[in-house]
């Protein structure tokens, strides 16, 4: 594993995630005060360079997650002499993590993947194929993309449920009561321009 046994020193405000070759820095920066995270990045870039092992800085990107109306400028990330890429969003263990924390772009990067699938499914279409074999298509190579991150969002519901000690709702479920709950609201209010429907 990549520094796997790091002498770092540890520091609250600041944490260490690491994957394989991957390495995560995540750092709380409060009154404006950045050096136990800029410490945080020393340390690691000397114990990587005193190691033999090559920081890629090409590959290194910073992501600032600032909800204020108006969050100041940082200075740029520094890491042996190259200015760190500033980015609105990075790719984080197959997740996609945007500065906003929202899941668009992430939702997004699944339904460009199953769209591209679609070009396969229409060229089977083509050939007219039966249906139930094109139904078999779709379910193995384009839904199973979609299901494979409601697995993942499933086991996060399951390891709540292991930590709460409670039986909590699959996401499906969920799903269900939070579209009757927003059909509900549309049929009791009729300034909403589906309320009729």
């Amino acid at each position: 594993g990549f520094i796997s046994h790091s002498p770092l020193r540890r520091i609250k405000s600041v944490k260490l995630l690491k994957f394989a070759d991957d390495t995560t820095v995540i750092g709380l920066i409060q009154d404006g005060d950045e050096s136990a995270y800029r410490q945080e990045i020393e340390q690691l870039s000397l114990w990587c360079s005193h190691n033999n092992l090559e920081l890629n800085t090409l590959k290194t990107v910073e992501m600032t997650v600032d909800f204020r109306r108006k969050p100041p400028a940082l200075t740029p990330l520094t890491i042996m002499n190259s200015t760190v890429a500033a980015v609105d969003s990075f790719k984080f263990l197959g997740t996609n993590i945007s500065q906003d924390l929202k899941w668009d772009i992430h939702i997004d990067s699944f339904v460009k993947k199953a769209q591209q699938r679609l070009y396969f499914l229409r060229q089977l279409k083509k050939f007219i194929l039966p249906e139930a074999l094109m139904t078999q298509f779709y379910s193995a190579v384009i839904e199973s993309v979609l299901k494979s991150d409601i697995r993942r969002l499933q086991r996060t519901v399951r390891t709540a449920e292991r930590i709460t000690g409670v039986h909590l709702p699959n996401l499906q479920d969920l799903y269900i009561s939070r579209v009757k709950k927003r059909a509900g609201n549309i049929i009791q209010d009729p300034s909403h321009p589906r309320h009729n429907l």
